[in-house]
């Protein structure tokens, strides 16, 4: 590809970028203006005489406390649990031959193909048997089982990735199975874990649909829930609280992913062939 060429991919490229930044911008730029500001005809696109008034009357709302530590709550357990049961069973498929093997593969495939609406049902009947309905715990174990499948199929890709030599040469310096897995292969799977991780964190803590069906009690609604119960139908909405509200709601997933990313770029089996 000749400079001409190399220079108008780079020219698209920032444009694409741009355009997909913009909402995120105005969000947040939106959440520093006022309401007479926000509802005039004319845009504001720099908030040059911008307030933190709205950011202040979000924190002072005792209901976004309690949807704030809701969310957290379940993303942690879900995310945890989530990894805990897709990491054992990327393992055993990977690593191992039984009888089933392909026909679980094929499951995993076929339950990602399900729209999650049309278990709504059938989730809700199962957690009002088990009176985990308006629970931390109900919603976890919905938000575990919309994880795993994806899940499971990531770091299947990713153990797979790990040749088995590795573990054989470490057990031939003396290592046991056990203590070859965790002290060769485990470390090298880092990266797929943390991606399975913000995958994780990600669609529990955004998630809205399976939330609104689950907690129906107003006091224990997750932020998204407690988001949409700012935008009021019959009423006039307070839109610098819904961006000032919607930029604090994402706050915790740039910050979770600051934290993991560098894990996310490190090369899967980096110094696998070291030395």
């Amino acid at each position: 590809m000749n400079r001409v060429g190399r220079w108008a991919l780079g020219i698209l490229a920032v444009l694409i970028s741009l355009a997909w930044s913009f909402p995120i911008y105005w969000m947040v730029s939106s959440a520093f203006l006022p309401n007479n500001q926000l509802q005039t005809p004319t845009p504001t696109f720099f908030p040059t005489h911008g307030t933190l008034s709205n950011f202040r009357r979000v924190l002072a709302n005792p209901t976004f406390v309690a949807s704030f530590r809701v969310s957290l709550t379940v993303t942690v357990l879900a995310v945890v649990g989530s990894i805990l049961f897709a990491f054992v069973a990327a393992l055993a498929v990977s690593r191992f031959r039984f009888r089933g093997r392909k026909g679980f593969i094929l499951v995993i495939l076929v339950v990602q193909m399900i729209p999650a609406e049309g278990l709504f049902i059938a989730q809700y009947q199962m957690l009002d048997s088990w009176r985990l309905v308006n629970s931390v715990l109900g919603l976890t174990i919905v938000y575990v089982a919309a994880i795993l499948p994806f899940t499971i199929w990531m770091l299947r890709g990713f153990v797979a990735g790990v040749p088995i030599e590795l573990e054989e040469a470490g057990m031939v310096d003396g290592l046991s199975r056990t203590g070859a897995f965790f002290r060769i292969t485990f470390p090298l799977l880092a990266p797929g874990l943390v991606a399975a991780g913000v995958f994780g964190f990600l669609q529990a803590w955004n998630e809205y649909t399976l939330a609104l069906v689950v907690m129906t009690d107003p006091a224990k609604r997750t932020l998204p829930l407690w988001l949409q119960g700012l935008v009021d139908s019959n009423h006039a909405t307070d839109w610098g609280v819904v961006m000032a509200g919607a930029t604090l709601i994402a706050v915790p997933v740039i910050l979770f992913f600051l934290i993991v990313q560098n894990r996310m770029t490190s090369g899967l089996v980096a110094g696998a062939v070291k030395g």
